[in-house]
C-alpha cells in the first residue's frame, strides 16, 4: 500500500472543504445537512419501541495511557447510606435529609464521545478556517461543543462491516474502503442519504469486552475507516460518522508523515462530527435479526461551553 505524504492530505482537505459553505461564520459543520423534516422522518422510523443504549460502561478501563495523557472514570462517593445510618448527616435533634451522593473525573473524550470541531486542527487552522489559536485554556471561543447540543439527532444507519464480512471482529490494521461501506449497505438493503448518522461497527471493541482486555485499544493497532473514505463522507453529504473503535480510523495510519490523517480532513475540512467508543453489540444483533439497519437517533452532548469533546450516551430507537 502506498503510504500518503502530507501533501496527499493537504491536496485532499483542500478538495474536500466545506469551509464557507454555510457562512463563514458557521459553527456546526455537516450537521447543516439534516433538517427539521429529517428529523420528522426519521421519528417515523420508530416501529417497535425498542431502544438501544450506545453508551460503554463508563467503568471499563479502556484508557491504558497510549495517548493524550486521558484516564479512565474516577467515581467517588461524597455521601452514602452508610453515612446516613450512622448519623453522620443528622444535625440538632432534627429530621435532617438522609441521601447519597457523587462525583465523577472524566476526560471528555474518555469514553464514548463525540469531538468537537474544535478538536483536530489542519496546521494553525480549524474548521471553517477558524485560527486553532481560539481554542484556549479558557475552552474554544469557536467551534465548541455546545454549538451542536441540539443538533444531534436524525436517521441513524448502522453499517455493520463485521457482521457482513463474516467476522466477529475486523483484524487490527483492516482498513475499511469505500467499496465495504457500498457493499455493506448494499448487502443490508440500507440507503446512505443526505444527512444521515452513519455508524459503523467494526466488532473491535466487543473483542476486547470479550477478552476483559483493553490492552491497545486506546491509541494502539486497530480496523477502520481508510483515508479514501473521507470522499465517502463528502460525497453522501452525511451528517456524522461514529464507530466502535476508539478513534474511527485504522491504526496503523496510513502515513508515515502524519499521525491520524483521515482526522486531518474530516474534521477541520470537511466540518463533520465524529462518535468514537460507541457500543454496538446489542444494537448490531437486532439489525441482523429483523434485518433492519435504520432507527431513530439521538445523542445530545452535555452542554460544556468551549469543550473539545463530550461524554454521550447516544440512543438508536427502533
Amino acid at each position: 500500500m502506498t503510504k500518503l505524504t502530507r501533501q496527499d492530505i493537504y491536496d485532499t482537505a483542500k478538495e474536500l472543504s466545506n469551509w464557507g459553505r454555510w457562512g463563514d461564520d458557521d459553527q456546526i459543520g455537516t450537521l447543516n445537512n439534516v433538517s427539521p423534516e429529517d428529523v420528522i422522518a426519521a421519528g417515523q422510523l420508530i416501529k417497535k419501541g425498542k431502544v438501544f443504549a450506545l453508551g460503554l460502561d463508563l467503568k471499563e478501563k479502556i484508557q491504558s495511557g497510549l495517548f493524550g495523557g486521558r484516564w479512565n472514570l474516577i467515581h467517588q462517593m461524597l455521601a452514602t447510606g452508610t453515612d446516613a445510618v450512622m448519623g453522620e448527616q443528622d444535625g440538632d435533634g432534627k429530621a435532617y435529609l438522609r441521601y447519597a451522593d457523587d462525583a465523577i473525573n472524566l476526560p471528555c473524550q474518555g469514553s464514548t464521545q463525540w469531538d468537537a470541531l474544535c478538536h483536530i486542527f489542519l496546521d494553525d487552522k480549524m474548521y471553517n478556517g477558524f485560527p486553532a489559536t481560539d481554542v484556549t485554556v479558557n475552552g474554544a471561543k469557536n467551534l465548541g461543543i455546545e454549538n451542536v447540543r441540539d443538533k444531534m439527532v436524525g436517521r441513524g444507519v448502522l453499517l455493520d462491516v463485521a457482521r457482513w464480512k463474516g467476522v466477529d471482529s475486523l483484524d487490527d490494521g483492516y482498513p475499511i474502503t469505500n467499496a465495504d461501506l457500498d457493499g455493506c449497505a448494499a448487502a443490508q438493503g440500507v440507503e446512505i442519504r443526505k444527512g444521515d448518522f452513519v455508524i459503523v461497527r467494526t466488532g473491535h471493541q466487543e473483542r476486547c469486552l470479550a477478552a476483559e482486555d483493553w490492552t491497545g485499544y486506546a491509541g494502539g493497532d486497530a480496523p477502520g475507516l481508510s483515508f479514501e473514505t473521507a470522499h465517502w463522507i463528502k460525497k453522501h453529504d452525511i451528517a456524522a460518522i461514529c464507530a466502535d473503535t476508539w478513534g474511527c480510523e485504522v491504526r496503523p495510519n496510513e502515513s508515515v508523515e502524519a499521525n491520524q490523517p483521515w482526522h486531518w480532513v474530516v474534521i477541520p475540512a470537511i466540518g463533520i462530527s465524529m462518535g468514537e467508543i460507541f457500543y454496538l453489540k446489542d444494537l448490531g444483533e437486532d439489525c441482523a435479526e429483523d434485518g433492519v439497519y435504520e432507527f431513530f437517533f439521538t445523542a445530545p452532548p452535555l452542554h460544556i461551553p468551549g469543550a473539545a469533546g463530550s461524554p454521550i450516551n447516544p440512543q438508536a430507537i427502533k
